[in-house]
């Protein structure tokens, strides 16, 4: 029993911002139902599968969940979810407002049949400002955001992408503190509210609070900038045979690196390195030297020099290495797991360990409405109820589960 059980969420988020963000609720304990429309969530496409819809992205971002379907277009859809959301202590989305409001599912409504409910909205801005009503995608964030110029400014002026969904990641950590804020709230004073979640501004902060440098003040004291974050020498190592993380950062990770090396005076001799605030000024300078002088040694040996001297050290992964970091392997981070579907799978633990409540990964992703009937006699419909939902299409379960749940 995970630290959120009793915790309810409906879930209508999509893609990877949302459904990461409630992945993690359901990790930690809540009950987390994914409420899909009949096409699907478009993400359990992408990547290799063994069966349609159980893509590898889907199946890491959508753990720790059941699944039903509705045609939330349809009436008996719509009404099926607010009758959900009696019983529900967060509903989820990630569409615009406007098409919360052409399904009838704006605060108002929601609120009228429970108003205790937490109405969370991830939204691509503010809901205030100009941009409100703009679609936003990761892509679109990271430019928006400064983080593609930070890129051009240690690659010779050309910007990019980080080569991951990381505004969705990020926001969809937000979005965790801001429903478990909301819980709290609503636990003390016994109302529910509307909560909304912009990319934009969530990344603005992230991304600035770092960088807004001179910036902060009026007049402004720079051009903003973080120096040694902006250093384009700021990179792993290359070692005689590979690459290495290393970090020498405080006075005393000098010291100890430059005993470590056999140059123990260099701090003395050559001022760029005597204080903090001379590396820090003669930032490129010092990458330099640094990059000169993890050439001499193989990346094995690196490690076991630095790691024995303190110095914070380490390995360079790719998607293959990490799988076998002695760390990780005994930590169990990666486990093997049985799904019922897709046979075994490389699942990764929950990070965060609780002494007293500890969190689990042990529910696979579910298959597109697999759970919808069980959902919805949880919910008091009755026979009959389920049934009509079927018969007009505004619900629908995985093939089979139909004839399963009535044999």
């Amino acid at each position: 029993m995970g630290p959120l059980d009793g915790l309810r969420i409906l879930d209508m988020t999509t893609v990877l911002m949302g459904p990461y963000a409630t992945q993690i609720l359901g990790d930690y304990g809540a009950d987390i139902i994914k409420v899909e429309a009949p096409e699907g969530d478009v993400i359990r496409q992408i990547g290799p599968a063994q069966h349609d819809g159980m893509g590898p992205v889907f199946m890491n971002s959508n753990r720790s969940k059941r699944s039903i379907t509705l045609d939330l277009k349809t009436s008996g859809g719509r009404s099926a979810l607010l009758r959900l959301c009696t019983h529900a202590d967060v509903l989820i989305f990630n569409v615009r407002l406007k098409a919360m409001e052409r399904l009838g599912l704006l605060y108002e409504d929601v609120a009228a049949v429970n108003p205790h409910i937490i109405y969370v909205g991830l939204y691509g801005y503010n809901q205030a400002g100009p941009y409100a009503d703009r679609p936003a995608y990761d892509d679109l964030i990271q430019g928006a955001s400064t983080l593609s110029y930070l890129f051009s400014r240690v690659n010779d002026g050309e910007p990019g992408y980080v080569p991951a969904a990381i505004c969705d990641r990020i926001v969809g950590l937000s979005a965790i503190n801001a429903i478990l804020a909301s819980v709290i709230e609503r636990n003390r004073t016994g109302k529910g509210q509307r909560v909304d979640i912009p990319m934009f501004e969530t990344m603005v902060s992230l991304l600035m609070s770092d960088h807004l440098g001179g910036l902060t003040f009026d007049p402004p004291l720079d051009n903003g900038g973080y120096a040694r974050l902006l250093s384009r020498n700021r990179r792993p190592y290359k070692t005689s045979d590979g690459h290495i993380c290393a970090l020498v950062y405080t006075d005393g990770h000098w010291e100890r690196f430059f005993r470590a090396i056999g140059q123990p005076d260099i701090s003395q001799t050559d001022p760029h390195f005597s204080t903090f605030a001379s590396r820090m000024k003669h930032i490129d300078k010092v990458y330099d030297w640094l990059s000169e002088v993890f050439l001499t040694r193989s990346t094995a040996e690196w490690l076991i020099l630095l790691e024995k001297a303190d110095v914070p050290i380490m390995p360079m992964h790719d998607f293959r290495s990490i799988l076998d970091d002695r760390h990780l392997v005994a930590t169990g981070f990666f486990e093997r797991v049985d799904h019922p579907s897709e046979g075994v799978i490389r699942s990764m633990n929950v990070p965060v360990r609780w002494s007293r409540t500890p969190a689990s990964s042990e529910t696979p992703a579910p298959r597109q409405g697999q759970h919808t009937i069980e959902i919805l006699k949880e919910a008091g419909f009755s026979d009959s109820e389920v049934d009509d939902l079927f018969a007009d299409g505004a619900a629908m379960a995985e093939p089979g589960c139909r004839l399963m749940a009535t044999d």
